[in-house]
């Protein structure tokens, strides 16, 4: 798999010989098609499509080519059904990209070890939100009893006021292991519930389709590890949906 995963990204510019992908699990094109989507939870043809219309927001937004080009290159006859196409990815217009817009969805390469496919390849975005205001209650913590502390008052939210729609780490210092607070909010004002006013930030936002929130914390602080991001001095929120999970950690 990991081969094939290999060959995919070294020809999104081309045009993807299925025959040569059949050889490396040794089977024929059609078993192939039916092991991958088995193993990856979506089709070949959808896994492609995924990592052309990542790697083509890279290209809008930090080269200087025309959309035509670009669409060009990753296998659309016209910039219309490009754009529409990358729209329906990213939710923005491949106009707006070259306008200096950071609002995207990224799918990395998928890859398989000894454990199977790794989740560290979990789809993130980067996405300009406004101000914004929820309503909850907040306990004092540190960084050494977070992950104790944060799903006790979690679940005593949720009995007590009936909300678990977000969870919320406050810093005074991310440098330090004192003073944190953990939140929990819903946008729903409700009494005994304080406000809280999230600022207007860009937002580095991974998600996964679980909601342990340690495993979310601990995938998402290895990625940024190995990438260069500035992290703003403002609370990280944590979004609760019951399919999905989502970390948003602000950035400069």
């Amino acid at each position: 798999m990991n081969q094939i995963f290999d060959y995919i990204d070294t020809h999104l510019t081309s045009v993807i010989d299925y025959t040569i992908l059949s050889r490396f699990l040794g089977v024929n094109s059609y078993t192939m098609e039916r092991v991958f989507s088995l193993v990856c939870s979506l089709t070949l043809t959808e896994y492609v499509r995924n990592r052309r219309l990542s790697v083509a927001f890279d290209d809008l937004f930090y080269g200087k080519e025309r959309i035509i080009d670009v669409a060009l290159r990753y296998g659309y006859e016209n910039p219309t059904s490009f754009s529409r196409a990358f729209f329906k990815f990213h939710g923005v217009k491949p106009s707006e990209v070259k306008r200096g817009c950071v609002n995207h969805r990224n799918y990395p390469k998928l890859y398989f070890d000894e454990f199977g496919m790794q989740i560290e390849n979990m789809e993130y975005s980067i996405q300009n939100h406004s101000s914004f205001t929820l309503y909850g209650k907040g306990v004092k913590t540190n960084k050494d009893n977070i992950n104790q502390d944060a799903p006790k008052f979690f679940d005593y939210m949720r009995k007590t006021y009936h909300i678990e729609d977000y969870g919320m780490v406050v810093y005074e210092d991310r440098d330090s292991k004192d003073n944190y607070e953990y939140w929990v909010l819903s946008k729903e004002k409700k009494e005994g519930l304080e406000r809280y006013d999230i600022a207007k930030s860009t937002w580095l936002i991974f998600r996964i389709h679980s909601r342990n929130a340690k495993d979310i914390q601990m995938l998402s602080h290895q990625f940024l590890n190995t990438h260069d991001f500035r992290l703003r001095n403002i609370p990280d929120l944590e979004v609760y949906d019951k399919n999905f999970m989502e970390f948003w950690i602000p950035i400069e």
